[in-house]
């Protein structure tokens, strides 16, 4: 897929056929997502359609081999230097250099240009080929132009021309025409047929002259169009490839982290294994300055683990018994042993890749315009310059007498070249996929089109404390008790309540209790009360653990324990309190430690016009500190889940933009309520897949650079969109006089398409220049140059 026009196509091949109710493309993603009716529509005929068109259909839960895109890349390279070379010998003809030294001048800067373009394509196969296919190429084409200076061709140019045009419309591009025809085939009027009408009509213009044998008529510059048509849109095509490749292989390339094999422990005996063989449990060894091959938990061992590939963190994490490690992340200088957690589809290389494989809802409102335009725009385009032929033809028979066929082709064929859909296609696409490239290597991954468009015009951010703005990890402060109960007892009774919790304060707590050597009792039953606390029924006790208000609620008496926890929850603890068969035990107090980055972020988000508020289900006192020292002035705390995402429908009620970050299960309610819904990487299943975007690093510094991109990958999109009609508005007028030489307007044409693709990759150029130099490479090497 090249540009919008082709997800209209296939958006009106399917929707068309019966049975199907609606089909949704994303251009960036190359994928088509088709509601149908099994009883009356069948999956290999909505398959075989596409084929018949042109396109070809893979599985989407499968990532296309690296190698399998650099040889696609290859191939439309060397079909775009097939089709350059063909260009300049069909100007070398045309051209008409005033003298010998005119022409070689222009010989030594065909050569130039040539030896470049050779260069670049053929890099993988040696200096020798480019420089030997230059030397072939551009031999040629000095060749010409001396010959026809010298007037040895001149005869011969036109018939030239033809067959090089014939060759490149028949031969080199007959996949456009293939799917030209299909299209039509189906009623379907989309670039490659306004493409191939343009490039008719300069072979019609072309015969014309051959048969009518005019003086002065302008028979080889008619035959070039077609020829530069073509190339113009190869080269597209070779582009388009090349950035949506590139983009897409900065998040593919986590693939590549994972090693192929891992060392597992079996008894007292390490055995290497493929990858594909290790199972959930296995016990796998981790030597310095390996990669981690599997997501696990450390059981033994203690190492810096560099996990910046995976996760953008740029300083090694310190990984000891009972921590979580991600495959693909580089081990320090100890050595680890890993209990593996995930294999497969269900590692974290595996998730990241399918949330962006799975993006199909890619498409800015903006875009959804752009789209519409683009369905009227080439029967518009058709019309105009049928128009105008017809015009010039009765125009110029009604006021000389006689009918001009030159200045109507002109007219037509102008106007079908300087209508050419290339520019309003690629205009909004090359932002979204410059945007999504730039924000997959800063490690966020913005899964939708509304985080896009959305975040830039968000005013009020809703942060949840716990695991957002803090560490996530508390850790056991105090336990007061009652009723002569044993700080090691009551530590023991929280832990069996909390062990089946995946709570942040739960963990800390069974954390604590191992430390200490309490040892939790059996534990009959559970049930967790989201945002309140835990029932259990432990050694035939109802034990209730959970916050005081809970507690309170379910008739426990808190008063010999309110005043001290007043004054913990004042020093900013989170304070647990439990009870047993209503009779009240004690409390225990946790502390989490506020992230490093999150002052700094706050201050970010607040320059960038953004409100922040911060909502928890801890106590007031507790987050009236935290939010004091990161300088947040609107709290809400003791907040349940369902509060949470009342709290966001409350700050909508006035139109303005609302963005959620959370990380928890009780955050995903609240993150699917506003407008852009935020999850940090290292959050639940559940508060990612119901997040707009994620931040992989797991660092709060990186929403306002998020905003950042989705300002400026916004601002490209109406810079571009802008470029493109702008030039079609005053370009297809002008086309339309016949005063435009339909060269001209080629040149035009790809003037304005090239302005759009420097403008996408301004301030970043080195996006393309590598990409271009890696294609070929292995991929190891490709990878290295793409992301640098």
């Amino acid at each position: 897929m090249h540009c919008s026009l082709c997800t209209g196509t296939i958006e009106k091949a399917l929707g068309r056929q019966p049975g199907v109710d609606k089909v949704s493309v994303s251009l960036t993603h190359e994928q088509a997502l088709v509601e149908y009716d099994p009883g009356v529509a069948r999956p290999d005929q909505l398959l075989q359609i596409l084929r018949e068109i042109g396109y070809t259909v893979s599985d989407p839960r499968k990532l296309r081999p690296f190698e399998d895109e650099e040889r696609d890349l290859v191939r439309e390279g060397r079909r775009f230097l097939t089709a350059t070379a063909f260009s300049l010998l069909a100007i070398a003809l045309i051209a008409n250099p005033a003298n010998v030294s005119a022409a070689i001048t222009l010989s030594v800067a065909v050569f130039a240009s040539l030896f470049g373009l050779v260069f670049l394509v053929l890099r993988a196969r040696g200096l020798a080929t480019a420089v030997f296919g230059t030397a072939v190429l551009a031999g040629a084409v000095v060749a010409l132009l001396l010959a026809r200076q010298l007037g040895w061709v001149v005869g011969a140019t036109p018939w030239i021309v033809a067959a090089l045009a014939l060759v490149l419309v028949f031969g080199i591009g007959q996949h456009i025409l293939v799917m030209a025809y299909q299209a039509l085939r189906r009623g379907i009027l989309n670039q490659h047929v306004l493409l191939e009408i343009g490039a008719f009509a300069g072979m019609a213009g072309g015969i014309i002259g051959l048969v009518l044998k005019q003086p002065g008529y302008p028979t080889a510059p008619f035959f070039a169009v077609s020829v530069m048509v073509m190339t113009y849109h190869i080269f597209s095509e070779w582009l388009s490839l090349i950035v949506k490749t590139r983009s897409s292989q900065a998040v593919k390339k986590l693939l590549d982290l994972q090693p192929e094999t891992a060392r597992i422990l079996r008894g007292e005996i390490e055995i290497e294994v493929p990858l594909a063989e290790v199972k959930v449990g296995d016990l796998v060894r981790v030597r310095p300055g390996e990669r981690v091959p599997v997501d696990g938990v450390v059981v033994s061992g203690r190492s810096g683990v560099d996990q910046s590939l995976v996760t953008g963190e740029p300083i090694p994490v310190e990984k000891a018994e009972g921590a979580a490690v991600i495959g693909g992340s580089i081990n320090g200088t100890g050595t680890l042993l890993v209990q593996v957690t995930a294999v497969g589809e269900a590692s974290f290389l595996n998730k990241v890749i399918r949330e962006v494989e799975d993006s199909r809802a890619l498409k800015p409102g903006l875009l959804h315009l752009v789209d519409r335009v683009l369905r009227v725009y080439t029967p518009t385009v058709l019309l105009v310059a049928m128009t105008a032929f017809v015009g010039w033809l009765i125009g110029s028979w009604l006021g000389t007498g006689h009918i001009d066929v030159e200045r109507a082709v002109f007219a037509g064929l102008s106007v079908l070249v300087m209508g050419y859909p290339c520019a309003v296609g690629i205009s909004a696409p090359l932002s979204i996929v410059r945007g999504a490239g730039e924000a997959a290597e800063q490690g966020i991954l913005m899964r939708t089109g509304e985080a896009f468009q959305g975040f830039r015009l968000v005013r009020k951010i809703v942060l949840d404390k716990t695991g957002t703005l803090t560490e996530g990890r508390p850790v056991l402060h105090e336990v007061e008790t009652l009723d002569g109960i044993g700080a090691d007892e009551l530590l023991a009774f929280t832990a069996a309540a909390e062990a089946s919790s995946e709570h942040p304060l739960a963990q800390a707590v069974v954390k604590a209790a191992f430390e200490r050597g309490a040892v939790p009792p059996e534990v009959d039953s559970f049930e967790a009360m989201p945002g309140k606390g835990v029932v259990a029924r432990i050694e035939g006790y109802d034990v209730l653990v959970g916050n005081p208000r809970f507690l309170t609620e379910r008739g426990v008496d808190l008063t010999a324990l309110a005043e001290r926890i007043r004054s913990l929850e004042e020093a900013g603890r989170t304070v647990i309190a439990v009870a047993r068969n209503g009779r009240a035990l004690g409390c225990l107090a946790l502390g989490d430690t506020i992230r490093s980055e999150a002052s700094g972020a706050i201050q970010a988000l607040r320059k960038a016009g953004m409100v922040p508020i911060m909502v928890t289900g801890d106590n007031a006192r507790a987050a009236r500190r935290v939010a004091s020292d990161l300088g947040i002035d609107e709290v809400h705390a003791g907040i349940l889940p369902d509060g949470k995402a009342e709290i966001v429908r409350r700050l909508q009620a006035d139109r303005s933009r609302v963005a959620m970050v959370g990380d928890g299960i009780n955050d995903a309610p609240a993150l699917m309520q506003a407008d852009v819904g935020i999850a940090m990487g290292g959050g639940t299943d559940i508060a990612i897949e119901a997040a707009d975007i994620i931040i992989l690093s797991n660092r709060i510094d990186a929403l306002p650079v998020a905003r950042m991109i989705s300002r400026n990958s916004y601002r490209k999109m109406l810079q571009n969109i802008s470029l493109a009609f702008l030039f079609n508005v005053i370009g297809i007028p002008v086309a339309a006089t016949g005063m435009i030489y339909p060269v001209w307007a080629m040149v035009a044409m790809a003037v304005s398409v090239t302005a759009i693709f420097l403008n996408s990759l301004w301030g970043r150029p080195r996006l393309f220049f590598n990409a271009v130099m890696s294609v070929g490479h292995s991929a190891e090497t490709a990878v290295t140059l793409s992301a640098a």
